[in-house]
């Protein structure tokens, strides 16, 4: 049984070109109009190649039109296409439903960054690396640079004009999938020869600044066919004005004479306007990755990204573990231009295992890049032992709804620590 055949499987999706979902209250109808999306590829029009898996039909819409409104919310408007309907420019293994949901996800992210040069990788609907530059280039280097081995076939979204200096490194990696507005001249004759890249040009990706604060009608199917509807996520703090100081009021109960009296317990230090930005930065970043959710950013760029974890301090802590190890990796591949893990291959036992050896002496001595980092959580801390995961390994400041009945108690934890907090008052859930 050939068991590579099946990736390389192209699936006849049976579904209609043409979908319709309407809302019905009594005599009102509101509907959403949508247009299945294809490819003209070697002169054949193709849709998704398959599913999250091989022998899962699947097939692409976009929004086309439609009358829905809901309540006070503004949706993003029929007839404004963009990550729905990009040009491929080169198809490689033509499209599949993670390339998609993955590319999707790294414009998701970067609407909210399209101020600086900013690059997105995404592998797993995850970012693998997240940063800004002054340069598109050093964007990328970097966003590479915080989780090198993961981003290796990950969704690569840019928000300038892909030039030859950041195609080369591209190049130096395998991608699945690189997104940008255009491509310098060159760089598509370097891409051809990476022969399954696709490569989407998305000429008006300026647009996706428009979309912050707008949402769309997010759609999640049950496994009896029933189907949740929700309004999508948009992330409100998105300067450091709207984030709040760390404050809550609390119940004391004066023990000698047993009465009691509220409390208030306030953040003693404010963010610096650097860690500010880390803060908002990492918000953003946030909204794009699966709860539950911690991440370390640092200088506009990820260091350490924890997700999907069913617990706060278990997710703290895998994210201070990925920054160790990816940060041990990236030494290593600047020494040796050898993976961490391939080194005692590379090298003989003995001495790899040195080499090794040294490496983690140096990473633990850096505490895997962690010191200055802000930290970042989806929702609010329940205890102060998730603070203190990132406090121990030197973070500066957090950022978090606020909301628990123990704020008090993080609180307190920071200001023993010198760590400023500021509360979003808005979780950041993302299932």
């Amino acid at each position: 049984m050939d068991l590579k055949a099946a990736y390389k499987t192209i699936m006849d999706d049976h579904f209609a070109p043409k979908m319709q979902i309407s809302f019905i209250d009594g005599d009102k109808r509101q509907s959403l109009d949508y247009e299945k999306v294809s490819w003209v590829i070697d002169g054949v029009a193709k849709g998704l190649r398959y599913g999250e898996n091989p022998g899962q039909e699947a097939a692409l819409y976009r929004l086309v039109g439609g009358n829905l409104a809901l309540g006070d919310v503004e949706l993003i408007q029929p007839g404004q296409p963009l990550a729905s309907l990009p040009e491929l420019l080169q198809s490689g293994k033509h499209p599949g439903k993670t390339n998609v949901t993955d590319a999707d996800n790294a414009l998701n992210i970067l609407r909210y960054l399209m101020d600086k040069p900013c690059a997105v990788i995404v592998k797993h609907n995850n970012p693998c690396g997240v940063a800004l530059g002054s340069t598109l280039a050093e964007a990328y280097f970097r966003a590479n640079k915080a989780d090198r081995l993961a981003a290796f076939g990950g969704a690569i979204a840019l928000n300038r004009e892909c030039d030859v200096e950041t195609a080369k490194l591209i190049c130096e990696n395998y991608a699945e999938v690189v997104i940008a507005p255009e491509f310098a001249p060159g760089v598509m004759d370097m891409f051809a020869e990476k022969k399954n890249l696709r490569v989407f040009r998305i000429r008006d990706i300026s647009r996706l600044s428009d979309f912050v604060g707008k949402r769309v009608v997010d759609f999640k199917s049950l496994i009896d066919g029933g189907i949740v509807a929700q309004a999508s996520f948009c992330a409100n703090a998105r300067r450091p004005e709207d984030l709040m100081p760390a404050s809550c009021m609390r119940k004391v109960t004066d023990k000698a004479t047993g009465e009691t009296r509220i409390e208030e317990h306030r953040i003693r230090r404010l963010p610096t306007p650097a860690e500010y930005e880390d803060l908002v930065f990492g918000w953003l970043v946030e909204a794009g990755v699966t709860s539950n959710s911690v991440l370390y950013v640092k200088d506009g760029c990820t260091v350490g990204i924890g997700t999907g974890e069913q617990d706060r301090v278990g997710v703290a802590e895998i994210a201070r573990d990925k920054a160790y190890t990816k940060h041990a990796d990236w030494i290593s591949w600047e020494k040796y231009r050898k993976p961490f893990n391939d080194l005692r291959l590379a090298f003989g036992e003995e001495d790899g295992a040195r080499k090794q050896a040294e490496i983690m002496e140096q990473t633990r001595a850096e505490k895997g890049g962690l010191p200055g980092c802000a930290m970042v959580s989806d929702a609010f801390f329940p205890f102060r032992d998730g603070a203190e995961v990132g406090i121990r390994e030197g973070i500066t400041s957090i950022v978090q709804p606020g909301g628990a009945i123990r704020d008090w108690d993080v609180i307190d934890c920071c200001n023993d620590a010198g760590v400023a907090m500021v509360f979003t008052g808005q979780r950041s859930f993302r299932h």
